[in-house]
């Protein structure tokens, strides 16, 4: 194996350290985003079936086709 200047024999297993935490790192952050989207994909679902359900008859057009009949 060749080392690079100032590079150790044996630090191999250091190496292997790093990568394993970078890895975990990494992971974990990758793990928060997907949580943090799923949480506000949530409640955006949530806040749109609420408005529908509060304005329901109060959205432009509701019950237009009726009046128009009615005439």
């Amino acid at each position: 194996m060749v080392f690079a200047p100032g590079e150790k024999p044996g630090s191999e297993p250091e190496e292997a350290k790093l990568q394993t935490t970078s890895r975990q790192i990494v992971q974990n952050a990758i793990l928060r985003a997907v949580q943090q989207v799923s949480r506000e994909s949530q409640s955006r679902r949530r806040d749109a079936r609420a408005g529908d359900t509060t304005r329901g008859s109060l959205r432009p057009g509701a019950g237009e086709s009726t009046k128009k009949q009615e005439k």
